[in-house]
């Protein structure tokens, strides 16, 4: 099995680049974007797997130990090739396939050229908790104050409470500067964080 390939790149041609190692050019299928990031003439290191056919030996080249592991998790699926799943790294990163995967969105799938609608749904149900991403980007959370919805929401009933705008404004102002990213988004939290800064009302009226 030739795991890996370290050496100069010879050429690139469409999905397939030529990488010299010790005097001997190993032919390697890339995606477009893995191809953009190589070099003429230039060294690179490039994670291979070996897929075995009774008329061939074709070498896939992948960037990242999450692209490799992502195509074989993908030739694992019945109906998919490996053209089509290079085809799929091709179109969508590891983190979107896995995103796909958990959603159950086979859309991103589907738009491959090579996969149908049933092989695209059989790839969510084969995948299905079995993608677990090296370097997968840590979820983001909403920063704090960021999100007009939940803040007119609670702007709003503050004032419905009786507390003027301004003042309503300026306490979950306050509250929002050392909120946390979870807390920042529920409404009910920052309305009782942002009580707790007002006291008691003047009035009841909605006067702003």
């Amino acid at each position: 099995m030739i795991s890996a390939l370290r050496g100069t790149v010879l050429s690139l041609s469409g999905g397939t680049a030529v990488i010299d190692v010790g005097g001997v050019g190993f032919s390697v299928a890339v995606t477009p974007r893995h191809a953009l990031s190589l070099r003429t003439g230039s060294e690179t290191t490039v994670l291979t797997t070996l897929i075995v056919r009774e008329d061939s030996l074709s070498l896939f080249g992948f960037p990242d130990q999450d692209s490799l592991d992502i195509f074989s998790a993908l030739v694992g699926v019945t109906g998919v090739g490996p053209k089509s799943a290079l085809g799929v790294l091709a179109e969508v990163t590891p983190s979107e396939v896995a995103s796909a995967v958990a959603r159950e969105d086979d859309a991103v799938f589907r738009k491959v050229s090579g996969i149908g609608p049933k092989t695209a749904k059989l790839i969510v149900v084969s995948l299905a908790g079995k993608l677990a991403l090296r370097h997968a980007p840590a979820p983001e959370e909403p920063a704090a104050g960021t999100s007009p919805v939940v803040r007119g929401n609670v702007e709003r009933a503050l004032v419905g409470l009786g507390y003027p705008e301004r003042s309503a404004t300026a306490a979950l102002d306050e509250v929002l500067e050392s909120a946390s990213a979870v807390d920042a988004g529920n409404v009910q939290t920052l309305l009782r964080l942002a009580l707790a800064v007002l006291g008691p009302a003047k009035n009841t009226g909605g006067a702003r």
